[in-house]
């Protein structure tokens, strides 16, 4: 059973706990969902001192600490997940949230996870995204009935894109390219561990090439490194994207109905002030939505 709310925000920054503050002093309950304190961006600063309202530079993670502490003393809840999926409810409603543990729905999201997308200089990633490598198992999995793919990652990520694709292909290949695996990957995935040197293809994947010579013949590579950052999540929700940016309009919404983002995924200027303001107005935006869709009923 999913744990309900009116509006869920992943991301625990400065955007994130602005949408979340907005949100629920407007009335709502809130979660936040995020891998925990010292994980977001900000906490990497060392000393912020263009801020507002400091007249010493402060510590990045001190500001994340006084922001979520803040947030917390209004009702804002937070937890510590590994968001994996994101996609609208059978009602289309709402959203259904996956992690690593607990499921979430909420009639309304706001993406503030920051920039992602987690990539590697390897050649043929680049060039031939679109034409065989895939950075959404739920959007493209149709597409490669009964043909043999590759999951590029070895964390809870990559197997909850392994899982989406077990499904529908005919072989399933894991691609920890040189580490170690973080995931348990059961049969019949089949874990290979060397470092990949190239994916191969002319104008489609046929294959990756290892840095021990030997080669691999697939037909997709879906790359799920890291953890599901904002621009791979709202990928997987039907969301419009500007390069490696969220599409947003003025009110911070996307394409997609109770759907809104804020922050550095949005592009443009990487500074907090920025993400405070982005963060703030998703929030409200998302309470406008919440609100509207209940008075319609």
């Amino acid at each position: 059973m999913a744990i309900q709310t009116d509006i869920l925000i992943l991301g625990a920054g400065p955007a994130g706990v602005s949408a979340a503050l907005y949100a629920r002093r407007s009335g709502m309950q809130v979660t936040v969902l995020s891998k925990g304190p010292g994980t977001s961006n900000l906490d990497k600063a060392h000393l912020i001192e263009n801020y507002y309202g400091f007249a010493e530079p402060i510590s990045g993670a001190e500001l994340e600490k006084r922001g979520i502490a803040g947030a917390e003393r209004l009702g804002v809840t937070f937890a510590v997940a590994e968001v994996m999926g994101l996609r609208l409810n059978d009602r289309m409603t709402g959203y259904i949230v996956e992690t690593n543990g607990e499921t979430y729905e909420a009639p309304a999201v706001v993406l503030a996870a920051g920039v992602s997308r987690v990539s590697l200089p390897i050649p043929g990633l680049k060039e031939l995204e679109g034409h065989g490598v895939s950075y959404c198992a739920i959007c493209d999995a149709f597409f490669y009935r009964g043909k043999s793919v590759a999951v590029l990652g070895g964390g809870e990520y990559a197997l909850h894109e392994a899982q989406v694709l077990l499904p529908h292909v005919k072989e399933l290949h894991i691609l920890t390219n040189g580490e170690e695996s973080q995931a348990d990957f059961p049969v019949p995935m089949q874990v290979h561990t060397a470092q990949v040197e190239a994916i191969a293809g002319e104008q489609r994947v046929s294959g990756v090439k290892f840095a021990d010579g030997s080669e691999l013949a697939v037909d997709g590579v879906f790359v799920a490194l890291g953890t599901a950052g904002s621009t791979a999540l709202a990928r997987k929700a039907g969301a419009m994207l500007a390069g490696n940016s969220i599409k947003v309009d003025a009110t911070m919404a996307t394409n997609m109905p109770g759907l809104f983002a804020a922050g550095d995924n949005t592009g443009g200027l990487l500074q907090v002030a920025k993400a405070v303001y982005e963060g703030a107005q998703a929030g409200l935006s998302a309470v406008k939505y919440v609100r509207q869709q209940r008075a319609a009923k």
